[in-house]
Protein backbone atom coordinates (compact mmCIF):
# COMPACT_ATOMS: atom_id res chain seq x y z
CA UNK A 1 0.00 0.00 0.00
CA UNK A 2 2.82 2.26 1.22
CA UNK A 3 5.31 1.33 -1.58
CA UNK A 4 5.30 4.28 -3.38
CA UNK A 5 6.47 6.16 -0.89
CA UNK A 6 9.55 4.52 -1.13
CA UNK A 7 10.77 6.33 -3.34
CA UNK A 8 11.73 8.92 -1.19
CA UNK A 9 14.72 6.88 0.39
CA UNK A 10 18.10 7.49 -0.98
CA UNK A 11 20.36 3.83 -0.70
CA UNK A 12 21.83 5.28 2.88
CA UNK A 13 18.04 6.19 4.25
CA UNK A 14 17.32 2.18 3.61
CA UNK A 15 20.57 1.00 4.70
CA UNK A 16 19.96 2.48 7.83
CA UNK A 17 16.87 1.72 8.43
CA UNK A 18 17.58 -2.51 7.86
CA UNK A 19 20.18 -2.50 9.38
CA UNK A 20 18.62 -0.64 13.04
CA UNK A 21 17.35 -3.51 14.49
CA UNK A 22 14.92 -3.10 17.62
CA UNK A 23 17.18 -1.37 20.06
CA UNK A 24 19.16 1.08 17.77
CA UNK A 25 15.18 2.33 15.62
CA UNK A 26 14.58 5.19 17.73
CA UNK A 27 17.92 7.14 16.49
CA UNK A 28 17.60 6.18 12.80
CA UNK A 29 13.53 7.53 13.06
CA UNK A 30 14.69 10.09 14.27
CA UNK A 31 17.47 11.30 11.65
CA UNK A 32 14.82 10.13 9.25
CA UNK A 33 12.02 12.47 10.58
CA UNK A 34 14.63 15.38 9.98
CA UNK A 35 14.62 14.97 6.70
CA UNK A 36 10.86 15.77 6.14
CA UNK A 37 10.15 13.57 3.75
CA UNK A 38 6.33 13.20 2.71
CA UNK A 39 4.26 11.43 5.12
CA UNK A 40 3.72 8.22 2.65
CA UNK A 41 7.52 7.44 2.64
CA UNK A 42 7.66 7.53 6.58
CA UNK A 43 4.05 4.90 5.79
CA UNK A 44 6.18 2.70 3.98
CA UNK A 45 9.20 3.01 6.18
CA UNK A 46 6.93 1.42 8.92
CA UNK A 47 5.62 -1.20 6.40
CA UNK A 48 9.38 -2.10 5.99
CA UNK A 49 10.26 -2.69 9.80
CA UNK A 50 6.44 -4.57 10.10
CA UNK A 51 7.95 -6.82 6.95
CA UNK A 52 11.16 -7.43 9.00
CA UNK A 53 9.14 -8.45 11.92
CA UNK A 54 7.23 -11.26 10.23
CA UNK A 55 9.92 -12.96 8.81
CA UNK A 56 12.38 -12.30 11.87
CA UNK A 57 15.18 -10.36 10.20
CA UNK A 58 17.54 -8.61 12.59
CA UNK A 59 16.30 -9.15 16.14
CA UNK A 60 12.77 -8.18 14.71
CA UNK A 61 9.53 -10.61 15.47
CA UNK A 62 5.69 -10.02 16.00
CA UNK A 63 6.57 -8.17 19.77
CA UNK A 64 7.95 -5.48 18.35
CA UNK A 65 4.65 -4.27 16.36
CA UNK A 66 3.80 -1.78 18.84
CA UNK A 67 7.51 -0.46 19.35
CA UNK A 68 6.71 0.59 15.69
CA UNK A 69 3.34 1.49 15.53
CA UNK A 70 4.68 4.27 18.36
CA UNK A 71 6.75 5.52 16.01
CA UNK A 72 5.56 9.23 15.24
CA UNK A 73 5.00 10.72 12.15
CA UNK A 74 5.45 13.98 10.60
CA UNK A 75 2.30 16.59 11.89
CA UNK A 76 -0.33 16.61 9.38
CA UNK A 77 -2.47 19.59 9.95
CA UNK A 78 -6.01 18.12 8.41
CA UNK A 79 -7.48 21.79 8.72
CA UNK A 80 -5.03 22.80 6.41
CA UNK A 81 -7.27 23.24 3.32
CA UNK A 82 -10.24 24.89 5.54
CA UNK A 83 -7.64 27.45 7.27
CA UNK A 84 -6.22 28.36 3.65
CA UNK A 85 -9.89 28.71 2.44
CA UNK A 86 -9.32 26.15 -0.47
CA UNK A 87 -11.76 24.13 0.75
CA UNK A 88 -14.16 26.96 0.30
CA UNK A 89 -16.27 27.45 -2.87
CA UNK A 90 -16.60 31.25 -3.99
CA UNK A 91 -19.39 33.20 -3.73
CA UNK A 92 -19.76 33.40 -7.40
CA UNK A 93 -19.53 29.36 -7.21
CA UNK A 94 -21.97 29.20 -4.65
CA UNK A 95 -25.04 31.60 -6.79
CA UNK A 96 -24.23 29.07 -9.41
CA UNK A 97 -25.50 26.57 -7.46
CA UNK A 98 -28.32 28.83 -6.12
CA UNK A 99 -29.60 29.36 -10.03
CA UNK A 100 -28.95 25.75 -10.86
CA UNK A 101 -30.96 24.54 -8.18
CA UNK A 102 -33.65 27.18 -8.85
CA UNK A 103 -34.37 26.01 -12.56
CA UNK A 104 -33.91 22.59 -11.89
CA UNK A 105 -37.02 22.89 -9.23
CA UNK A 106 -39.05 25.13 -11.96
CA UNK A 107 -38.40 22.30 -14.64
CA UNK A 108 -39.26 19.63 -12.45
CA UNK A 109 -42.16 21.18 -10.83
CA UNK A 110 -43.33 20.84 -14.66
CA UNK A 111 -41.76 17.22 -15.19
CA UNK A 112 -39.62 18.35 -17.17
CA UNK A 113 -36.37 16.41 -16.13
CA UNK A 114 -35.32 12.82 -16.45
CA UNK A 115 -35.60 10.83 -13.33
CA UNK A 116 -31.84 10.99 -12.96
CA UNK A 117 -31.07 14.41 -13.68
CA UNK A 118 -33.60 14.92 -10.97
CA UNK A 119 -31.69 12.56 -8.21
CA UNK A 120 -28.38 14.54 -9.13
CA UNK A 121 -30.34 17.91 -8.83
CA UNK A 122 -31.85 16.27 -5.16
CA UNK A 123 -28.20 15.10 -3.78
CA UNK A 124 -26.40 18.49 -5.07
CA UNK A 125 -29.27 20.14 -2.85
CA UNK A 126 -28.32 17.60 -0.10
CA UNK A 127 -24.59 18.78 -0.05
CA UNK A 128 -25.23 22.42 -0.15
CA UNK A 129 -27.99 23.02 1.92
CA UNK A 130 -27.44 20.25 4.78
CA UNK A 131 -23.54 19.69 4.48
CA UNK A 132 -24.49 15.61 3.68
CA UNK A 133 -21.42 13.48 3.48
CA UNK A 134 -22.21 11.02 0.52
CA UNK A 135 -22.25 8.30 2.32
CA UNK A 136 -25.63 9.72 4.39
CA UNK A 137 -26.73 10.78 0.68
CA UNK A 138 -26.20 7.42 -0.63
CA UNK A 139 -28.22 5.70 2.02
CA UNK A 140 -30.78 7.72 2.21
CA UNK A 141 -34.22 6.20 1.52
CA UNK A 142 -37.58 7.04 0.68
CA UNK A 143 -38.53 5.94 4.26
CA UNK A 144 -36.23 8.53 5.33
CA UNK A 145 -38.09 11.40 3.04
CA UNK A 146 -41.69 12.53 4.44
CA UNK A 147 -43.58 14.54 1.16
CA UNK A 148 -46.43 17.09 2.68
CA UNK A 149 -48.43 18.11 -0.54
CA UNK A 150 -50.04 21.35 0.82
CA UNK A 151 -53.03 23.10 -0.70
CA UNK A 152 -53.41 23.89 -4.48
CA UNK A 153 -51.22 26.31 -5.73
CA UNK A 154 -48.94 26.40 -3.10
CA UNK A 155 -45.27 24.24 -2.71
CA UNK A 156 -45.36 20.95 -0.91
CA UNK A 157 -42.95 20.84 2.70
CA UNK A 158 -40.20 17.94 2.68
CA UNK A 159 -38.69 16.95 5.36
CA UNK A 160 -35.42 14.44 5.57
CA UNK A 161 -34.23 12.53 8.38
CA UNK A 162 -30.78 10.75 8.36
CA UNK A 163 -28.25 9.62 10.71
CA UNK A 164 -25.03 11.26 12.24
CA UNK A 165 -22.11 9.69 9.73
CA UNK A 166 -18.10 8.67 11.22
CA UNK A 167 -19.26 7.74 14.26
CA UNK A 168 -17.20 5.66 17.01
CA UNK A 169 -20.45 3.63 17.63
CA UNK A 170 -23.55 2.81 15.95
CA UNK A 171 -25.21 3.79 19.02
CA UNK A 172 -24.01 7.29 19.09
CA UNK A 173 -25.16 7.64 15.01
CA UNK A 174 -28.14 9.85 16.51
CA UNK A 175 -30.77 10.86 13.66
CA UNK A 176 -31.02 14.28 12.36
CA UNK A 177 -33.88 15.44 10.85
CA UNK A 178 -33.76 18.85 7.64
CA UNK A 179 -36.42 20.57 6.19
CA UNK A 180 -35.73 21.39 2.36
CA UNK A 181 -35.87 25.03 1.02
CA UNK A 182 -39.48 25.88 -0.06
CA UNK A 183 -38.37 26.78 -3.28
CA UNK A 184 -36.52 23.88 -3.84
CA UNK A 185 -39.20 21.12 -2.68
CA UNK A 186 -40.46 20.32 -6.17
CA UNK A 187 -37.48 18.30 -6.62
CA UNK A 188 -37.95 15.34 -4.19
CA UNK A 189 -42.35 15.86 -5.01
CA UNK A 190 -40.87 14.42 -8.74
CA UNK A 191 -38.36 11.94 -7.18
CA UNK A 192 -42.06 10.89 -4.88
CA UNK A 193 -44.10 10.77 -7.77
CA UNK A 194 -41.80 8.24 -9.78
CA UNK A 195 -41.52 6.46 -6.67
CA UNK A 196 -45.94 6.05 -6.17
CA UNK A 197 -46.07 5.28 -9.78
CA UNK A 198 -43.87 2.61 -9.63
CA UNK A 199 -45.22 1.09 -6.72
CA UNK A 200 -41.64 0.72 -5.11
CA UNK A 201 -40.37 -0.22 -2.24
CA UNK A 202 -40.00 2.31 0.85
CA UNK A 203 -36.66 1.16 1.91
CA UNK A 204 -35.01 1.57 -1.96
CA UNK A 205 -32.50 4.35 -1.93
CA UNK A 206 -33.76 7.63 -2.84
CA UNK A 207 -31.26 8.68 -5.54
CA UNK A 208 -30.30 5.14 -6.85
CA UNK A 209 -26.71 5.32 -5.55
CA UNK A 210 -25.17 2.39 -4.39
CA UNK A 211 -22.71 3.72 -2.84
CA UNK A 212 -21.07 6.87 -1.17
CA UNK A 213 -18.26 7.07 -3.80
CA UNK A 214 -21.21 6.63 -6.91
CA UNK A 215 -23.11 9.47 -4.80
CA UNK A 216 -19.27 11.71 -4.61
CA UNK A 217 -18.75 11.24 -8.26
CA UNK A 218 -22.14 12.06 -9.48
CA UNK A 219 -22.31 15.25 -7.44
CA UNK A 220 -18.56 16.22 -8.70
CA UNK A 221 -19.77 15.27 -12.49
CA UNK A 222 -22.85 17.45 -12.45
CA UNK A 223 -20.53 20.73 -10.95
CA UNK A 224 -17.70 19.92 -13.47
CA UNK A 225 -20.18 18.95 -16.50
CA UNK A 226 -22.97 21.89 -16.07
CA UNK A 227 -21.60 24.54 -13.65
CA UNK A 228 -18.13 24.00 -14.46
CA UNK A 229 -16.63 24.21 -10.66
CA UNK A 230 -14.32 21.80 -9.81
CA UNK A 231 -15.62 21.11 -6.72
CA UNK A 232 -16.72 17.89 -4.77
CA UNK A 233 -19.50 17.64 -2.18
CA UNK A 234 -16.81 17.69 0.62
CA UNK A 235 -16.29 21.18 -0.61
CA UNK A 236 -19.77 22.22 -0.10
CA UNK A 237 -19.99 20.42 2.91
CA UNK A 238 -16.96 23.12 4.18
CA UNK A 239 -18.74 25.63 2.76
CA UNK A 240 -22.15 25.31 4.15
CA UNK A 241 -20.43 25.16 7.37
CA UNK A 242 -18.78 28.57 7.15
CA UNK A 243 -21.55 30.09 6.09
CA UNK A 244 -24.15 29.43 9.27
CA UNK A 245 -20.53 30.51 11.35
CA UNK A 246 -20.20 33.69 9.52
CA UNK A 247 -24.26 34.10 10.35
CA UNK A 248 -23.19 34.19 13.78
CA UNK A 249 -24.30 30.67 15.03
CA UNK A 250 -22.87 29.03 17.97
CA UNK A 251 -20.47 26.01 18.48
CA UNK A 252 -23.61 23.91 19.34
CA UNK A 253 -25.75 24.39 16.88
CA UNK A 254 -22.62 24.46 14.27
CA UNK A 255 -21.82 20.70 15.53
CA UNK A 256 -25.32 19.66 15.40
CA UNK A 257 -25.82 21.19 11.76
CA UNK A 258 -22.71 18.83 10.93
CA UNK A 259 -23.62 15.73 12.84
CA UNK A 260 -20.70 16.17 15.59
CA UNK A 261 -20.62 14.77 18.67
CA UNK A 262 -17.94 17.00 19.85
CA UNK A 263 -18.53 20.78 19.75
CA UNK A 264 -14.88 21.55 19.47
CA UNK A 265 -14.63 19.37 16.22
CA UNK A 266 -15.77 22.52 14.01
CA UNK A 267 -13.73 25.38 15.77
CA UNK A 268 -11.05 25.97 12.47
CA UNK A 269 -14.46 27.30 11.04
CA UNK A 270 -14.50 30.11 13.54
CA UNK A 271 -11.07 30.89 13.39
CA UNK A 272 -11.45 31.17 9.01
CA UNK A 273 -14.32 33.27 10.58
CA UNK A 274 -11.88 35.62 12.70
CA UNK A 275 -9.83 35.87 9.76
CA UNK A 276 -12.22 37.03 7.27
CA UNK A 277 -13.42 39.89 10.22
CA UNK A 278 -9.71 40.79 10.58
CA UNK A 279 -9.56 41.22 6.59
CA UNK A 280 -13.24 43.47 6.83
CA UNK A 281 -11.96 45.77 9.37
CA UNK A 282 -8.50 46.28 7.71
CA UNK A 283 -10.62 47.24 4.48
CA UNK A 284 -12.55 49.67 6.86
CA UNK A 285 -9.61 51.54 8.00
CA UNK A 286 -10.32 50.49 11.56
CA UNK A 287 -7.13 47.96 11.71
CA UNK A 288 -4.45 48.70 14.07
CA UNK A 289 -1.86 49.31 11.36
CA UNK A 290 -3.98 51.89 10.07
CA UNK A 291 -4.98 54.28 13.05
CA UNK A 292 -1.08 54.78 13.48
CA UNK A 293 -0.51 56.03 10.03
CA UNK A 294 0.71 59.34 11.54
CA UNK A 295 0.87 61.68 7.97
CA UNK A 296 -0.33 60.76 4.40
CA UNK A 297 1.18 61.91 0.96
CA UNK A 298 -0.06 65.25 -0.35
CA UNK A 299 0.83 68.19 -1.30
CA UNK A 300 -0.67 70.71 0.96
CA UNK A 301 -4.29 70.96 2.43
CA UNK A 302 -6.54 73.43 0.63
CA UNK A 303 -9.70 75.52 1.97
CA UNK A 304 -12.88 76.03 -0.08
CA UNK A 305 -11.46 79.47 -1.12
CA UNK A 306 -8.62 78.07 -2.84
CA UNK A 307 -10.53 75.22 -4.10
CA UNK A 308 -13.19 77.41 -5.55
CA UNK A 309 -10.23 79.09 -7.86
CA UNK A 310 -8.92 76.35 -9.10
CA UNK A 311 -9.64 75.40 -12.86
CA UNK A 312 -12.64 72.73 -13.10
CA UNK A 313 -10.40 70.44 -14.03
CA UNK A 314 -8.31 70.35 -11.33
CA UNK A 315 -11.39 70.11 -9.00
CA UNK A 316 -11.60 66.26 -7.99
CA UNK A 317 -15.16 64.59 -8.69
CA UNK A 318 -16.73 61.73 -9.94
CA UNK A 319 -19.12 58.52 -8.80
CA UNK A 320 -16.76 55.64 -7.60
CA UNK A 321 -18.63 52.34 -7.46
CA UNK A 322 -21.62 54.65 -7.98
CA UNK A 323 -20.85 56.71 -4.65
CA UNK A 324 -20.91 60.09 -5.76
CA UNK A 325 -18.67 62.31 -4.50
CA UNK A 326 -16.99 65.71 -5.29
CA UNK A 327 -15.73 68.79 -3.37
CA UNK A 328 -12.52 66.79 -1.80
CA UNK A 329 -9.95 68.56 -2.91
CA UNK A 330 -8.28 69.66 -5.73
CA UNK A 331 -5.00 68.04 -8.09
CA UNK A 332 -2.05 70.11 -9.07
CA UNK A 333 -1.89 68.29 -12.34
CA UNK A 334 -5.55 68.42 -13.38
CA UNK A 335 -8.13 65.07 -13.07
CA UNK A 336 -8.26 65.26 -16.92
CA UNK A 337 -4.64 64.50 -17.47
CA UNK A 338 -4.53 61.95 -14.74
CA UNK A 339 -4.60 57.99 -15.86
CA UNK A 340 -6.10 56.73 -12.85
CA UNK A 341 -9.21 56.64 -11.52
CA UNK A 342 -10.51 60.03 -9.67
CA UNK A 343 -11.16 59.86 -5.87
CA UNK A 344 -9.66 56.16 -5.37
CA UNK A 345 -6.48 57.07 -6.47
CA UNK A 346 -6.46 60.76 -5.12
CA UNK A 347 -5.76 59.96 -1.86
CA UNK A 348 -2.19 59.13 -1.11
CA UNK A 349 -0.72 60.91 -4.06
CA UNK A 350 1.75 63.28 -4.29
CA UNK A 351 -0.63 65.83 -6.63
CA UNK A 352 -3.37 65.29 -4.39
CA UNK A 353 -4.57 68.95 -2.23
CA UNK A 354 -7.27 68.18 -0.35
CA UNK A 355 -9.63 70.16 1.45
CA UNK A 356 -9.36 71.20 4.91
CA UNK A 357 -12.64 70.17 6.30
CA UNK A 358 -13.07 67.38 8.07
CA UNK A 359 -16.71 66.55 7.79
CA UNK A 360 -16.27 66.70 4.16
CA UNK A 361 -13.44 63.82 4.61
CA UNK A 362 -14.73 62.16 6.91
CA UNK A 363 -18.81 61.68 4.73
CA UNK A 364 -16.30 60.33 2.32
CA UNK A 365 -14.68 57.97 4.77
CA UNK A 366 -18.35 56.65 5.56
CA UNK A 367 -19.41 56.48 2.14
CA UNK A 368 -16.56 54.34 1.22
CA UNK A 369 -17.00 52.05 4.06
CA UNK A 370 -20.40 50.81 2.75
CA UNK A 371 -19.34 49.81 -0.17
CA UNK A 372 -16.34 48.17 1.18
CA UNK A 373 -18.91 46.10 3.12
CA UNK A 374 -21.86 45.44 0.23
CA UNK A 375 -18.23 44.04 -1.79
CA UNK A 376 -17.58 42.23 2.05
CA UNK A 377 -21.23 40.82 1.85
CA UNK A 378 -21.77 40.01 -1.75
CA UNK A 379 -17.75 38.20 -1.73
CA UNK A 380 -17.15 36.72 1.38
CA UNK A 381 -13.98 39.76 2.15
CA UNK A 382 -12.31 38.03 -0.84
CA UNK A 383 -8.63 39.51 -0.19
CA UNK A 384 -7.48 38.80 -3.84
CA UNK A 385 -10.43 41.18 -5.39
CA UNK A 386 -8.60 43.71 -6.79
CA UNK A 387 -11.29 45.66 -6.73
CA UNK A 388 -11.73 44.94 -2.96
CA UNK A 389 -7.95 45.35 -2.67
CA UNK A 390 -7.54 49.12 -3.99
CA UNK A 391 -10.44 50.19 -1.73
CA UNK A 392 -8.75 48.86 1.53
CA UNK A 393 -6.24 50.76 0.91
CA UNK A 394 -8.10 53.89 -0.48
CA UNK A 395 -9.73 54.02 2.97
CA UNK A 396 -6.44 53.43 4.84
CA UNK A 397 -5.71 56.81 3.32
CA UNK A 398 -8.65 58.66 4.08
CA UNK A 399 -8.37 57.70 7.30
CA UNK A 400 -5.28 59.41 7.75
CA UNK A 401 -6.50 62.26 6.05
CA UNK A 402 -8.93 62.46 8.44
CA UNK A 403 -6.82 61.81 11.45
CA UNK A 404 -4.03 64.15 10.12
CA UNK A 405 -6.74 67.17 10.42
CA UNK A 406 -8.62 65.94 13.84
CA UNK A 407 -4.88 66.79 15.01
CA UNK A 408 -4.64 69.49 13.21
CA UNK A 409 -5.18 72.82 14.72
CA UNK A 410 -8.15 74.51 13.00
Amino acid sequence: MYTLGGKHFGSEDLAGLLGSGPTGISSVWTALLAKTLPRDAYSCAKSILKLLCQHRINGWSDSYHDVISALPLPFKDKYAVVRSGEAFISVDDEAAVVRFLDEAAIRAKKSLLALVDVQDAAMLLCAYQFAMRPVQIAMLTFRDVKVRREDVGMLASVHIAFRMAKQRSSSAAKPMLRRVKREWTPLFVEIDRHFQASGGDAGARVFGATSANEASRRISSLLRDLLELGATAVNLRHTAAQRLVDAGASQEELAEFLGHSDVTTALVYYETSANQAERVNNALGISEIYQRVARIAHDRFIGPEELAQLKESQQIGGAPHGVPIAGIGGCTSGQAACPYNPILSCYGCRKFMPIHDVQMQSRVLADFRVVARFFHDSSRGDAASPAYLQLERTIAEVQAVVLELEGSPS
